[in-house]
Order: C-alpha cells, then sequence, then structure tokens
C-alpha cells in the first residue's frame, strides 16, 4: 500500500483526513471510526485505483479512535470539584515558583470516597502552602481537589484544552492538606531523575545562576532557571526552539553521531569489511539523537524528530535510497500513526514545513566554507518567511530580526555551545575535576551569546504583532512563500510576496460615527472589558497578576487587542485596587504609555494613575464616555469601584466593577433615561450586588457577567441569577461563553455578536 514512489501523496492525504477530525464540534462514535477503518482497508485490498481515498478514510477513523480514546480518558464530569485520593511517580521536572510547585503525576491508582476507581492519566499537580521539596520520579499518595482541564477562550488567546489534549493531561488539580500525603518508594530508575541530576551538577560548578540556567537548558531541556524576561529574549529574536532541546537540536545529535561513525571508520577502515559504513552511520546517527531525546525527557517534540530520523536510518539499512522529500513523508506517515493528535502542536506544522521548504528551495548545495556559508544564510532565510504565516497563525507574533538572530545563533549554539555543554556533562560522570572547567568554558560562552541576544532583542522589529491570521491568509501566504523561493528562471517570483499582504488586514468590522463595540474578555474570576469606537479604544480593567509571574494583562489582553488590531490606547481605566481587576494594568500601562490612566483607587496602585471623578467626559467619534458617582474615598474599596457609562447613539453599556447594592442606588440615581442598556454584572454575580431595585432602576436589555469556571466564589450566585431570570434579563457567562462581543451600532439597538467559546466549536473544548 506505501512504496516509495508514492509515499508522498499517501502522506498528504492520511494528513487531510486527520486534518478534518480535528475542524469537528464532536467525534462520532466508535461504531462509525471502525466502519470507516474497515472500508479504508477494503479500498485498499479490493479496489487499488481508489487508494488515495483508502488512505484519507484511514486518516479520519485513526484520528477519531485516538481522540476518542483521549477524551474518554478525561476525568468524568461528576468528579469535577471532589477529592480523589491518588498513587502515582512525578513525571518531567517539578516546577518551585513563590506560590505553589507545579508538578504532572502520572496516576497508577485511585479512590473516591474510599472505593477503588478505574482512572489513570497525568495530571498536571499544584501543591500550595509550602509544599515538600518534590523530586523527579518519585511516588507519592496524595489527596487531590481535581477538575478536567479548561482555559481561557479570548481573541488570539492560546487553547490550553487543546494543549492538554495533545500532551495527555487529564485533569488538574491541586493537592489538599491531608495527613494521608506522603511519599513512597521510590519507582526505581528513571530518566528525569537523571535530568534532575546532572541539571542540579551543573548549577553547584557555575557561579553565575543565569549561566548555569542556560547550560542546564542545553544540555538537560531544564527550563525550571529561566525567567519570563528570558522567553522575551527568545521570541525577540525567534529562538525558542534553541533555547530547550527540540527537534532541532536532536537532529544535531544525530549529525555528531554520523561524524562519530566517520571518525571510527578513519581510525579502524578494517571495520568497512565487516558493517557497510552507511549502515553504521545510519545507526550511529539513531543511537546519538535516541540518547539525546533521553536526557530530554522524550518530549513530543524530540520523539517526532527521532522518528523521522528512525524512518532515514531504517531506509539506509535497507539500503533504500530514497529523496529527501519521500524520506519527510515516511516519516510523516510514521508520525500519524504513531500520535495523530501531534497535528494539535505548533512545532508539528513548524517542524514538517520547515523541513520541506528546505528541500524544495535548496535544491543546489556549494562546495567548502562558502557553499555551507551560503547554505545557512539562504536556509535561515527561507526558514524565517516560510514559517512566518504559521508562526502568526500560532503564537500572533514574529520576529522581523529572526533571521539574523538564527544565522548567528544557530551555529554558535549548536557547533560551539552544546557540545561544550555535553562533553562537560560527560566529564561529570568520568572525571569530575575537568568537568568543572569544560561547564566554566561552555557557561562563558553561553553568556556572550545571551548578551548579544539581549542587544538584538531591543532592535526595531523585535517583537511583531500583527492582527488574527484568518486561515485563507495563512494558505495564501504560504503558497506566497514558495513562490518567491521557485527556482530562478520562474517568472513574476516577486509577485509572491503580495500574496503575504493579507496577513496585514485586522478582521475588524467598520464602525461608524457614533457605535461601538464591547468585548467582556475571559480572564477568569476577573474582569477585563475592551471598548472600540472607530478612531479610539478604551480597556476597564486588565484581569489578575498571580505570583508564579503569570499576568493576564499580557496573556489575556494584550493579546486580545492584537488579535482584534488594536494598535493604540486612549484610556486605561482600572476600577478599583483589587488584583483580580487591577494586577494586569501595570503590564497594559507599560504597552501603551501613551494612555490617559484613571482608578478609583489610585492611593493602592503601584504606578501612577488619577482618580476618577464623577462627571468626568471622554467624547470620541460620536460615543461618550462618562463616570458616573460611586462611594466617597473613605468607602469600601469595592464600592469606591470606578464606574463608566459608554453611550453611542443606538446602544449604551454600563461598567460597574464590584460595586455593591450599597452603592447601586447612587448608580442608578445617576441614569438618565437613553437609548438600550447593557450592563457588565456588579461583582461577578455576587449576592451583595444586583439589588431587584437596581435591575429595575437601569433594565438592562442584556447583562454579561464575568467569572471563573468553578470559582471558590462560587460566582455568580444562584440568588442573583433568579433575579435576573425573574426580571426577564438574558444573561451571558464568560466562564460558558468565553469572551463575549457585543456591538453597538448607531442606528440599531445592541446585538450580542459571538460567544468565543461557541465561535469555533472543537471536540476537545468543553
Amino acid at each position: 500500500m506505501l512504496h516509495r514512489d508514492g509515499a508522498i501523496v499517501p502522506g498528504m492525504l492520511l494528513l487531510m483526513g486527520v486534518l478534518v477530525v480535528q475542524w469537528l464540534p464532536a467525534l462520532p462514535s466508535r461504531i462509525a471510526c471502525v466502519v470507516l477503518a474497515v472500508l479504508a482497508l477494503g479500498l485498499a485490498w479490493r479496489v487499488p485505483r481508489l487508494r488515495w481515498l483508502a488512505w484519507a478514510l484511514f486518516g479520519v477513523a485513526w484520528a477519531c479512535w485516538r481522540g476518542g480514546l483521549a477524551m474518554e480518558s478525561r476525568l468524568p464530569r461528576d468528579w469535577e470539584g471532589r477529592d480523589l485520593q491518588v498513587v502515582g511517580t512525578i513525571s518531567d521536572l517539578p516546577v518551585r515558583r513563590d506560590d505553589a510547585t507545579g508538578f504532572v503525576l502520572a496516576v497508577a491508582r485511585a479512590e473516591l470516597d474510599g472505593m477503588p476507581v478505574t482512572w489513570r492519566g497525568r495530571v498536571r499537580v499544584n501543591w500550595y502552602n509550602d509544599a515538600p521539596p518534590i523530586a523527579p520520579c518519585g511516588r507519592w499518595r496524595l489527596t487531590l481537589r481535581v477538575k478536567r482541564p479548561r482555559g481561557l477562550i479570548n481573541p488570539g488567546g492560546s487553547d490550553s484544552e487543546r494543549t492538554a489534549l495533545e500532551r495527555g493531561i487529564v485533569a488538574t488539580a491541586y493537592v489538599r492538606d491531608d495527613p494521608s500525603n506522603a511519599a513512597l518508594a521510590a519507582a526505581g530508575f528513571c530518566i528525569d531523575g537523571v535530568r534532575d541530576a546532572i541539571s542540579r551538577r551543573i548549577a553547584a560548578r557555575v557561579a553565575d545562576t543565569h549561566d548555569a540556567a542556560l547550560l542546564q537548558v542545553f544540555a538537560v531541556g531544564d527550563t525550571r532557571g529561566l525567567n519570563q524576561q528570558d522567553w522575551e529574549v527568545a521570541r525577540a529574536n525567534g529562538i525558542p526552539h534553541l533555547i530547550s532541546i527540540s527537534g532541532f537540536h536532536v537532529g544535531v545529535a544525530a549529525l555528531f553521531g554520523i561524524w562519530l561513525a566517520r571518525l571510527l571508520y578513519w581510525a579502524l577502515p578494517a571495520w568497512s569489511l565487516w558493517v557497510p559504513r552507511p549502515q553504521a552511520q545510519a545507526a550511529s546517527a539513531l543511537l546519538a539523537a535516541g540518547m539525546y531525546s533521553a536526557l530530554a525527557g522524550f518530549g513530543l517534540p524530540t520523539v517526532r524528530t527521532l522518528l523521522m530520523i528512525g524512518v532515514v536510518a531504517l531506509a539506509r539499512c535497507l539500503r533504500r535510497q530514497p529523496t529527501g522529500l519521500q524520506s519527510l513523508a515516511l516519516a510523516l506517515v510514521v508520525v500519524l500513526l504513531f500520535d495523530p493528535l501531534s497535528v494539535l502542536a505548533a512545532g508539528f506544522w513548524l517542524s514538517f514545513v520547515g523541513v520541506a521548504f528546505l528541500m524544495l528551495c535548496l535544491t543546489t548545495r556549494g562546495r567548502g566554507l562558502r557553499g555551507f556559508l551560503h547554505e545557512l544564510s539562504a536556509g535561515q532565510l527561507v526558514m524565517t518567511l516560510s514559517l512566518l504565516p504559521l508562526t502568526m497563525w500560532f503564537f500572533g507574533e514574529a520576529s522581523l530580526v529572526g533571521a539574523l538572530s538564527n544565522l548567528i545563533a544557530v551555529p554558535f549554539v549548536s557547533f560551539v555551545i552544546v557540545p561544550c555543554a555535553l562533553l562537560g556533562m560527560l566529564l561529570l560522570g568520568l572525571c569530575p575535576p575537568l568537568a568543572t572547567p569544560m561547564l566554566w568554558l561552555a557557561s562563558q560562552l553561553a553568556h556572550v551569546q545571551w548578551w548579544l541576544l539581549e542587544q538584538m532583542a531591543t532592535w526595531p522589529g523585535a517583537h511583531w504583532y500583527l492582527p488574527e491570521v484568518r486561515l485563507w491568509a495563512l494558505l495564501l501566504a504560504t503558497v506566497g512563500a514558495l513562490w518567491l523561493f521557485t527556482p530562478r528562471g520562474v517568472p513574476l517570483r516577486w509577485l509572491g510576496g503580495l500574496l503575504f499582504l493579507p496577513l496585514l488586514l485586522p478582521p475588524r468590522a467598520s464602525l461608524g460615527d457614533g457605535a461601538f463595540q464591547l468585548w467582556v474578555l475571559d480572564v477568569g474570576q476577573g474582569l477585563a472589558v475592551l471598548v472600540r469606537t472607530q478612531h479610539h479604544a478604551l480597556v476597564y480593567d486588565a484581569g489578575a497578576r498571580y505570583p508564579s509571574d503569570f499576568d493576564l494583562g499580557e496573556a489575556v489582553v494584550l493579546r486580545s487587542m492584537r488579535a482584534l488590531g488594536v494598535d493604540s490606547l486612549d484610556l486605561l481605566v482600572a476600577s478599583h485596587a483589587d488584583n483580580d481587576h487591577a494586577g494586569g494594568v501595570p503590564v497594559v500601562a507599560m504597552a501603551f504609555p501613551a494612555a490617559q490612566r484613571v482608578s478609583g483607587e489610585p492611593e493602592r496602585l503601584s504606578l501612577p494613575m488619577a482618580p476618577c471623578v464623577a462627571g468626568q467626559i471622554w467624547a470620541w467619534d460620536g460615543v461618550t464616555v462618562r463616570v458616573l458617582p460611586s462611594a466617597a474615598p473613605s468607602g469600601a474599596s469595592n464600592d469606591r469601584s470606578c464606574v463608566l457609562l459608554v453611550e453611542g447613539r443606538g446602544g449604551r453599556a454600563l461598567l460597574t466593577g464590584d460595586i455593591s447594592a450599597r452603592i447601586e442606588p447612587t448608580v442608578a440615581g445617576d441614569l438618565a433615561p437613553g437609548p438600550p442598556l447593557v450592563l457588565s454584572v456588579p461583582h461577578h454575580g455576587s449576592r451583595s450586588s444586583s439589588s431587584a431595585a437596581f435591575l429595575q432602576a437601569t433594565q438592562p436589555t442584556l447583562a454579561l457577567i464575568s467569572a471563573g469556571w468553578r470559582n471558590r466564589f462560587r460566582h455568580p450566585h444562584p440568588l442573583v441569577i433568579q433575579r435576573y431570570e425573574d426580571a426577564g434579563i438574558p444573561w451571558l457567562n464568560t466562564a460558558t461563553a468565553g469572551a463575549i462581543q457585543v456591538d453597538f451600532p448607531a442606528d440599531a439597538p445592541p446585538r450580542l455578536t459571538s460567544r468565543w467559546r461557541q465561535r469555533q466549536p472543537r471536540y476537545w473544548r468543553e
């Protein structure tokens, strides 16, 4: 069914079948998967002319089956919010943060209410309140409060539920205080324990902690020592693939395996009489790649590359000589058969598409040092431009200095720093006294390289943000990249650059005079609102910032603004100083330093902000933004929330922060009759807010609640929801709807435009 001349077409058809499944809102039944698989095998066996269809059908069946198994392994819904007693093994390297220790626990046994249950899988766990030391490979008995994987859904945001499916995470949890929590006997040898030991020995021999962290990354893929600023530098230079053991590093390890075999045959030429050199080189490359993948903990990116190398090595050992594209197609088939869910990962596309472009576009190979340098520089240009559409699709940003950064960093890191780090690691076991100077040398090289990257990260274009990329724009830009790099002689190659232009078009509707658009973003238990008029924008609150340095201002507010094409900000409002409202405000203020800043509690914030004053007005494009009266400066924090009324010609929006029923009459008393009103529900639907009198006075046509899924405050309160329903007021909650978009046309009443969680339904999305 698969032969050398037909590997590319089956691989592409298998990929298309797998991709079709990833766009489904729900998976078909197991019986349907079996029927499709049988039909595919029947067509391949009995109707050779339809083997192309057989590959596509088999891809659909296989992806449905594996996706169904992965979804069924998730925590049962009726177990959410309950305590499970589990026994499991620590997987990967635990991360100790200021607020908690995070780790992945491979659950082997579980009990619910004292009764054994059949449930296994990888659980992402946080242990708060002075967690004990957690070592890799350790076995623990723990009491966990569990829930299904669930993430925030916003424009331009990451999809953590898709990531959980691709990585095999079946639940998230935190450790409950329980006397039964205890470490058990160790599980025996485990590669993560070796990685941790090597990482600690590197840290003990390198004085500078940051240099040590870089060596830990290059040697064993331990990224725990890197901070948020380090990742910012990496993204600004387009090199995240270099600061962790990735598929690229595994390929370099395979290359070293080939060189080692060549050195051995040069020293002992008689070996060629017993073992042919090409087969020995292939086996050596696979062995070196396998050992290095083990040091990375066999992460999915490294496993994919290892499978690709294995396909090529097997072909060489069988004395086959497939072309580069044939080898890539065979590797694609093997990877999809091994794990069809890998298509959900950005690394899958970046690796396969990048290698395919290099094979298609670099058709000539120079000789000597000049040829090597030409290949290296041309390869970086090809990779930067060809992967630009995919990079924008997955991450919403790219680096215009990435080509130059990679041109410098790729050879230096891969052929100088990494070999020195690995040699130092080898000497740790063979001759520890010699390991220290070698690791010192590697640390100095890494220090110099990182200093240069930090300088380049400040250059113009290091962070280049584009609006959310549509699928048709992605496909056009990919075709444009292929056209740009076609061989000489193809006419009008420069026209391929024009196909990149749709990437620049923001997905925004034109707003006329007197119209505005409101977004209540999904920030969990908090609030973040974006309001846009024809030429202006305001942000009202920006979610929370956590001790782990996870900032919803950066992760949600700024990413959503960039995805929606909002590149300027006129007004930034922190309703009051509570972290769930104002925690993300500083990072938004840093991104838009020219924006005017006001708050109901400016004295409690870490950055200068002017006080909200009742009666303040901003007039933009036929839309007015007015501050309504709230509590006196001596009042309770929540009641000092800066309340805004945004009024266009066709509708109004009332943004209430966390005010309580004590202040609601003051706010309602300042509202004059006007067009239909959309209400941001006070205090996330707390029982102390949204009084019946307030609802009667404001008479909203739609109520929008911003609350976290299964939050500990149990917002919105059932009694509050009942008040809205008794008043006949429809309501939506970001916890179930994701980001909510409401349009306020100038000549029509407000209309609900989209609920982001339902806008693009996928089978893995809760």
